[in-house]
């Protein structure tokens, strides 16, 4: 699972069938602590409703097809969660 703030939407008036009604998402993966921009983009199926400028939490591989109930669906990234807060503790 990774945390990313989504950047854009990606409209596809043509796509393969078990992917027709889902909503598409550009993904900037983010390190937890700073919240900068970490690698590349990814593509991914929101299952949750986010919009551009949140905050998500991402699944990837086979954790992503059981996410949108489909392990026939071409999908390698699925939104599941957006994110409130982060609270993370410094070590002592």
């Amino acid at each position: 699972m990774l945390i990313g703030r989504v950047m854009g939407t990606v409209v596809a008036t043509r796509k393969h069938e078990r992917l027709v009604g889902s909503k598409i998402q550009i993904v900037q993966p983010l390190e937890p602590q700073k919240e900068k921009s970490m690698g590349e983009p990814i593509v991914a199926v929101d299952a949750v409703g986010a919009g551009v400028g949140e905050r998500v939490l991402v699944v990837r591989g086979s954790g992503a097809r059981q996410a949108v109930d489909n392990d026939q669906c071409p999908v390698d990234a699925t939104i599941v969660g957006i994110i409130d807060h982060i609270d993370i503790e410094e070590g002592s």
